[in-house]
């Protein structure tokens, strides 16, 4: 019998208890600072389990904790709320277009289905230290300006969930943290990523001059031309990125227009710029804006807003290694793939810059993640199977006073020792600002910088040097 036998029965146990949360979630999508109904859907079934909620009150999202009464480390067990939109797919809300097309929803499931076992199973004095059972908002980088707003009211500071939650002090007391992302392979179980990109997220605004688009545009001045200059002038750019540096840029128009006999004065874009590094990050990022401000000088203007989006992921490699040595017991050899590095972002990046942090993908998924052929197709591979491999892994973290857990602390060099710091980093990141200055005597400049960065991005144009291996 394997030394997990007593947990992984207990998942199975909790079986239809799991499948009933995956299909109200399903049916209940919500996007980010949004999921007042998602959130209280899974707080009264910790609460049903015996937990007391630790809400996060003006936003949706909250934490519970399992403690064994022994001294030991913290463990985060994360799962994130929100959905996205994509209005085309056959099963998304018929009123607000969004739909779980990215698989968080099973990230919950795993994280109650993990809640239900360590309170089933008892203390059996085995274990040490605390269990932390994060519920996070936000993690899709979506609906910019609504959250724009909220951090206009004070509502959040930071737009990502992870981020706003650290920010907030809901991991101060936490020592590491795992979360299962969903993914589709039908030959695999799981899937272990090294890291993900990270991002700015950006909101830009063109201005023009509204005139009548047939009687009189010689009047105007089409904010939407100038956009497209600039969306032409950033594709521009594509092949100055490396590519190890991983870079990517992917804008889209959210205001194009408000009548066809008008000439735009108003366009608005959302977009990210990623990368494998902050550093490539922010000078990839001085490019987009400097291209940007060339394409309003046409006669519009482009006012950018750059918020903090992801730091880079990285995972810890010794809890990578145990979550796979984990599967192999329960599952057999043979059911990982390395998936290396991926070009997506999240706020995970964050939490890994100052603790150990893993991610691995649990199969069971179908379709293309966003598209509208994306759905959960296998429960047993996307929620029972990652279920009793995390609460397995969380079980040989705590066990012997948390051994395994200490050499994860000792083996991870974070990039901050000290939240503070990692911090007054991101928000040096954040600015609001008009690119293009018209001057007294007619001229313009082109004012494209982040006065916080500049001694990082202003020799942008050099060759760095290139050691190969």
């Amino acid at each position: 019998m394997s030394k997990y036998s007593r947990y992984t029965e207990l998942v199975d146990k909790y079986r239809e208890f799991l499948i009933t949360a995956e299909k109200y979630i399903w049916r209940n999508p919500e996007i980010g600072y949004k999921e007042w109904k998602t959130s209280a859907y899974l707080e009264e079934r910790f609460a049903e389990l015996g937990y007391e909620v630790n809400r996060a009150s003006n936003i949706p999202g909250f934490t519970a904790v399992y403690d064994t009464g022994r001294e030991g480390p913290t463990v985060a067990v994360m799962g994130e709320l929100d959905a996205l939109v994509c209005s085309a797919h056959p099963e998304s809300n018929p009123e607000t277009g969004t739909v779980h097309a990215c698989g968080h929803l099973v990230q919950v499931c795993i994280m109650l289905g993990t809640a239900a076992v360590m309170k089933a199973a008892g203390d059996d004095g085995t274990l040490c230290g605390r269990i932390k059972f994060v519920a996070v908002p936000a993690e899709e980088t979506i609906d910019l300006e609504f959250r724009d707003r909220l951090i206009e009211q004070g509502v959040i500071k930071y737009v990502a969930g992870k981020i706003e939650f650290m920010y907030r002090g809901f991991f101060d007391d936490v020592d590491m943290a795992i979360m299962v992302h969903a993914d589709s392979d039908p030959e695999k179980l799981f899937k272990m990523i090294d890291g993900y990109d990270g991002c700015i997220t950006k909101h830009i605004v063109y201005k023009g001059v509204a005139a009548h688009a047939g009687g009189s545009p010689h009047l105007g001045v089409n904010a939407l031309y100038a956009a497209t200059l600039g969306i032409d002038a950033c594709n521009s750019l594509r092949e100055t990125f490396r590519e190890w540096d991983h870079v990517r840029y992917h804008p889209i128009i959210t205001q194009g227009g408000q009548a066809a006999n008008a000439i735009p004065e108003i366009v608005k874009m959302d977009t990210c710029v990623r990368a494998t590094t902050l550093d490539m990050i922010l000078q990839t990022n001085v490019k987009i804006n400097r291209a940007l401000a060339a394409s309003a000088a046409v006669g519009a203007n482009v006012t950018i807003e750059d918020k903090p989006g992801n730091l880079p992921f990285h995972s810890s490699k010794l809890m990578n290694r145990m979550f796979e040595e984990v599967v192999e017991e329960l599952f057999g050899k043979g059911k990982v793939i390395h998936g290396g590095w991926d070009t997506q972002s999240s706020d995970i990046g964050d939490l890994s810059s100052i603790m150990p942090v893993i991610q691995p993908l649990c199969m069971g998924a179908e379709g293309h993640q966003r598209g509208d052929d994306y759905r959960i197709a296998d429960i047993e591979k996307a929620v029972i199977n990652p279920t009793k491999a995390v609460v397995c892994l969380v079980v040989n973290l705590l066990s012997n006073n948390g051994e395994m857990a200490y050499r994860v602390i000792e083996e991870y060099k974070p990039l901050y020792t000290d939240k503070r710091d990692y911090f007054a980093e991101i928000d040096r990141i954040a600015i609001k600002k008009q690119l293009v200055v018209t001057n007294p005597d007619g001229s313009i400049t082109l004012d494209f910088h982040n006065p916080n960065y500049h001694q990082k991005t202003e020799h942008i144009s050099a060759v760095p040097e290139v050691t190969e291996e």
